[in-house]
């Protein structure tokens, strides 16, 4: 067999949502990457498909987000079905809706995990650097060269058409599933438990006199537990049904799962036209007990956490795994930042995965027919539970903890009682200055790999508020200055925001800081697309912005929003040289200040 070498800046191991996420970072950046697969081509069936409210906030990040909600099946409300012993069924206790409206602006809709791997694939360009039938077969790490940024301390070995190649990358992702063979030849262990109760799942063309078959429904009979999911296209659904005790995976098959579930929508007849994909598994939480070698191989997803597919977490966390990890790769690949920044990828992802092992084993509980009868819990509680996880299952949760990039301050709540250091930005309606139009604010902070400084300027039309941001704004031009590279755009690093209370007919351009408006961009222009007044819209309302992000407007504020839009520090506008001190501590200046 002959051996090839290829040298890489970075390589993915798996085209799953987070090696792919991963590489729209990568591909955004310019950065040399290559993704291997084993399979002989992109994913054509999905066996994930729920796209949580976080999701879609990220592909909308990535200006990837209407095919996405244009196609998908959305999820508005959920039924609750319980035993009826007088029917000899079950019967409907309650509706719910499916999110509270102040989680997220974005909703949670369903979409196959094939048709997401592929828009994102849309972004790697027209030949996207994917070697299909490439076996991954070891990883090892040179620890002593791992110290040097300039190395090559990965060395990746993997089989294609008969060939071995062994590439050698700065960094390695871990993107290859549950059997990783990433994690296993490093020696890292997946840590947890499983339980002995078996699942199936089946994406089912039903004919059936069950009502709310086009509803997302939680049904707990005598018989077992099913959790109905509608799937884009308005005619599939998927069903999880709980298997009776005793069952092993291996005994089951399409008849009798089936079988099984029409038992669970008795007294309803339920009858299948026509299944395309079915499967069966046993419910376990695991995750693994390292997620790095050397800061310089990472895993990803499945390969370092598993879990049951109940609240549909699986694809929605590997695919934020890989939203994280990739632009701090790309600031680093790009001499922006030092090295240190993919240190927080463990840092953040490691807890989250903790967390979601912590929730699985208490939320799968609720489909548990043993459990419930033996705890006594009843249709009422499993109702209640299961809304209460709302914003956990939402993925609008995620709290990372205080870091280099993640800096919490003990005025925070006074600054912006609505925001969290450590959790995402969320969003409200604003009326763009130049031209009227009502938006959602981060719609102002794409995904390109900038680093966002959000401005709440209070009335400029007051002569001492114009002063005020007059200052701020000449520090934090010098603040720009200090980490952007010669030649750069003058956004490309640092980019900015203002979000001004005034009436914005009493506004003239003149009065907007030329900070907020930099000449960028291929044409050389002047951008007049960064300012933004929180008022009444012509059509749309008003989005109540500074109430949302509890921001005094007579005081103002800094919020500075990392390129994965969580918010990483806040700071009164008295303080904005602060804001230097605070990217110093990450990124590599380029010109003195």
């Amino acid at each position: 067999m002959t051996t090839e070498t290829e040298k890489i800046d970075v390589l993915i191991c798996g085209s799953g949502s987070a090696g792919l996420c991963a590489a729209v970072w990568l591909s955004r950046f310019g950065i040399r990457y290559k993704i291997l697969e084993r399979r002989a081509g992109p994913l054509r069936i999905g066996q994930a498909d729920g796209v949580q409210t976080r999701t879609v906030e990220i592909f909308d990040s990535f200006g990837i987000a209407e095919d996405l909600l244009k196609e998908a099946y959305h999820v508005l409300e959920v039924a609750f079905w319980a035993a009826d012993p007088a029917a000899q069924g079950i019967k409907r206790t309650r509706y719910a809706p499916d999110k509270e409206t102040k989680i997220s602006h974005q909703p949670h809709v369903i979409l196959n995990q094939a048709r997401l791997n592929e828009l994102m694939m849309g972004q790697l360009g027209r030949v996207p650097p994917v070697e299909y039938e490439c076996e991954v077969k070891g990883v090892e790490v040179d620890d002593h060269a791992a110290g040097d940024q300039d190395a090559y301390p990965v060395r990746v070995m993997a089989v294609k058409d008969g060939r071995e190649i062994a590439y050698r990358a700065k960094y390695a992702l871990g993107c290859d599933g549950a059997h990783s063979v990433v994690r296993k030849s490093l020696g890292f262990k997946m840590i947890g438990d499983s339980s002995d109760a078996v699942w199936g799942v089946m994406d089912v063309f039903p004919r059936t006199t069950f009502p709310d078959i086009r509803r997302k429904c939680v049904i707990n009979s005598t018989a077992g537990s099913i959790l109905v999911v509608p799937r884009e296209g308005d005619a599939m659904v998927r069903l999880y049904t709980e298997l009776p005790p005793g069952t092993k995976v291996s005994d089951v098959t399409l008849e009798s799962l089936q079988r099984h579930a029409r038992k669970v929508f008795m007294p309803y007849t339920m009858d299948f036209d026509e299944t395309p994909w079915w499967s069966a598994y046993a419910i376990g939480q695991r995750r693994a007990d390292v997620f790095h070698r050397a800061f310089r191989v990472f895993l990803t997803g499945d390969a370092s956490h598993t879990h049951s597919p109940k609240a549909g977490q699986g694809m929605n966390v590997s695919l934020q795994d890989g939203y994280n990890i990739g632009w701090k790769l790309g600031m680093v690949l790009t001499g922006r930042a030092r090295g240190e920044l993919v240190e927080t990828y463990v840092l953040e992802r490691e807890r989250t995965a903790r967390e979601l092992i912590d929730f699985d084993r208490g939320f799968t509980k609720l489909f548990d027919s043993r459990y419930r009868e033996e705890n006594n819990v009843t249709p009422g509680q499993v109702a209640e539970q299961f809304v209460r996880a709302g914003r956990y299952t939402a993925g609008q949760s995620v709290h990372y903890d205080a870091s280099v990039i993640t800096i919490v301050g003990d005025r925070d709540g006074e600054i912006a009682s609505g925001l969290t250091v450590g959790m995402r930005f969320p969003s409200a309606q604003v009326v763009r200055f130049c031209d009227a139009k009502a938006t959602q604010l981060v719609k102002g902070l794409p995904a390109q790999g900038q680093w966002y400084v959000v401005v709440f300027a209070g009335d400029i039309t007051q002569r001492e508020v114009a002063s005020r941001l007059k200052k701020v704004s000449d520090s934090l031009e010098l603040t720009a200055q200090r980490f952007t590279p010669l030649g750069a755009y003058p956004d490309s690093v640092i980019d900015r925001v203002l979000v001004i209370a005034s009436d914005r007919k009493r506004v003239e351009q003149e009065d907007i800081p030329e900070f907020f408006t930099p000449v960028t961009g291929r044409w050389g222009m002047r951008c007049l697309t960064k300012v933004y007044a929180d008022e009444e819209s012509y059509n749309s309302g008003h989005g109540q912005a500074y109430e949302t992000y509890g921001v005094d407007p007579q005081m103002g504020a800094l919020v500075v929003v990392r390129p994965d839009h969580y918010v990483a520090r806040l700071a009164p506008l008295e303080e904005a040289d602060s804001i230097r001190q605070f990217f110093d501590a990450f990124l590599v200046p380029v010109a003195l200040s």
